[in-house]
């Protein structure tokens, strides 16, 4: 596939413009750019969902194109197998217009021909191995066996995006186009499309927030930036370490040719050494050794500053948590919960329900209560919370100057704008409402109000679900240099390996606690078979 001097522009703003690139099969191009710099819609445009205001795109005739559908309810009276296969259009035709046929109560000569000829494209198109194939997608993904032949409308919405990314997956499309397809999955479930996408042989576009994610599965970066659509050989992980490096030697004007090169050299050679995962492996290396100075452009990128530090200092007595339970609409979230913070601790809190960690933050921050057990905080402990669900922090039409001075004992203005401006609101964006804000920027508020409580123990649910992969990295860096107590869940791969000292995993049939980082935990076979223990299915509470 190829675009032609593509251009998109919206009145006068121009999103990107003369987009000439080349997308060759057996390679995975990540597409990153700041929040609103077109990536879902520039997916959408190569789709042909919309169109672009100039140029065009060419596609080798008879190539088949596969697009992660975003409507959770197209399919809901389907059955979740053939939701799936109808992933193959020319497929899913012919077994419909072949059961129209047989089905035809005046069957004739003719028809038998008809059907002879559409059986003989069937079987070319492996349809016999159609649901077989099917199953094995929706099982790579999480979807249990007992839920294939139901209809769509009888799953949950994380089910249901689970079935549409088998949809787009199936019948080995030639070319592959996923808007944020790790959304909704779990880790197990990412780890397995991350090996789907390293030994997919055709050509691959995807939008994603989760840099692990991107740095496992691209061989190429296409980054939207000063109206420009520019193409990148590497992962994300190369792409901005690469961006920042052409920052400071943008920098030092002084730094002699010689100089730039050699450090170019190095800096190539450790990523090259880096390269991984099969067969992406030794073309990624080749492909990097060719890499030369004038390749590499700094990014336009902002980055929040974000910085935590506490007011009052951390005594041995954090957190004692003993034999908690707690139970929800007649089902056992947990039982029989014990733990104890340490004050060095970061801990990921792990769960496949991740309704069962939302209810232990509520819990720990006096939001919810339980059924029976204690939370005990050590008295030197002060708290501060982020919950997934912020709703109720925006229901004011007051501006965010007034917002963020309600949480401060600072009131001077120029003192809540330093805050703001930290989290890239600065000018007239100060003074934007705070019921109208995008996900994204509620959590940066929400960040800026943490920042302010200066709390020794910081506790996070999915912090990073609305933010941009600018203000996760400065996040994610931000926690790591934090000195003091931190519990969060996140499906973050790289958040969680590079924040966390400690997982601990909580299903309704126990605990699991170790002293890990996050890629050990998952690594140890012994506690994979044990994790699969907590989640075995109970009798509902009486």
């Amino acid at each position: 596939m190829t675009t032609n001097h593509l251009g998109l522009r919206f009145g006068k703003r121009v999103l990107f413009e003369d987009v000439n690139i080349k997308f060759t099969p057996g390679h995975c191009y990540g597409l990153i750019g700041a929040n609103g710099s077109g990536k879902s819609t520039f997916l959408k445009i190569l789709s042909g969902e919309i169109e672009s205001t100039s140029g065009r795109i060419e596609i080798i005739p008879g190539k088949r194109m596969a697009v992660l559908k975003q409507n959770q309810f197209e399919f809901d009276a389907y059955e979740v197998l053939l939701t799936v296969v109808m992933g193959h259009k020319r497929l899913y035709d012919l077994m419909c217009e072949k059961e129209s046929l047989y089905a035809k109560a005046d069957f004739n000569e003719a028809d038998g021909v008809k059907v002879s000829e559409l059986e003989a494209e069937f079987e070319a198109l492996h349809g016999w191995d159609a649901e077989t194939q099917a199953a094995q997608l929706l099982s790579g993904l999480g979807v249990k066996e007992e839920w294939h032949r139901r209809k769509m409308r009888e799953l949950e919405g994380g089910d249901k995006v689970r079935v549409l990314l088998a949809q787009a997956l199936f019948g080995n499309p030639d070319i592959l186009l996923l808007d944020e397809p790790t959304n909704h999955l779990d880790v197990e479930s990412i780890m397995w499309l991350e090996e789907f996408l390293c030994n997919f042989e055709n050509t691959v576009i995807v939008v994603s927030h989760d840099r692990h994610f991107l740095d496992q599965v691209c061989t190429h970066v296409a980054d939207i930036d000063f109206g420009k659509i520019t193409l990148y050989t590497g992962n994300y992980s190369f792409w901005y370490e690469a961006s920042q490096l052409a920052l400071r030697q943008k920098r030092d004007q002084n730094k002699k040719t010689e100089e730039k090169i050699k450090e170019l050299q190095e800096f190539v050679a450790r990523f090259s050494a880096n390269a991984s995962k099969s067969r992406q492996a030794t073309a990624r290396k080749n492909l990097l050794s060719k890499l030369t100075l004038e390749e590499i452009k700094p990014s336009s990128r902002r980055y929040p500053h974000v910085h935590f530090k506490f007011e009052k200092a951390i005594g041995n007595a954090v957190l004692s948590v003993e034999h908690l339970n707690k139970t929800a609409e007649g089902r056992v979230l947990f039982k029989d919960l014990s733990l104890t913070v340490h004050k060095n601790d970061k801990i990921a809190l792990l769960s496949r329900d991740r309704h069962i960690l939302t209810t232990f933050f509520d819990i720990l921050t006096g939001e919810d209560e339980a059924i029976s057990g204690s939370i005990k905080w050590g008295a030197t402990i002060t708290k501060a919370y982020v919950p997934k669900d912020h709703t109720r922090f925006f229901q004011t039409d007051i501006n965010l100057i007034d917002w963020l001075r309600q949480f401060s004992t600072e009131k001077d203005e120029f003192f809540i704008r330093g805050f703001l401006g930290r989290m890239l609101f600065s000018g007239e964006d100060t003074l934007k409402k705070a019921n109208v804000l995008s996900g994204g920027e509620k959590v940066r508020c929400l960040l800026s109000r943490m920042m302010l409580q200066g709390a020794n123990v910081l506790i996070f649910d999915e912090p990073t679900n609305h933010l941009d992969l600018e203000s996760i990295t400065a996040f994610n860096n931000s926690l790591q240099d934090f000195p003091g107590v931190v519990l969060f869940s996140s499906y973050d791969h790289q958040f969680v390996q590079t924040v966390a000292n400690r997982v601990i995993e909580i299903g309704p049939l126990g605990t699991i606690d170790r002293l890990l980082t996050y890629d050990e935990y998952l690594a140890d076979g012994e506690l994979k078979i044990r994790r699969e223990g907590l989640y075995r299915q109970t009798q509902p509470v009486g």
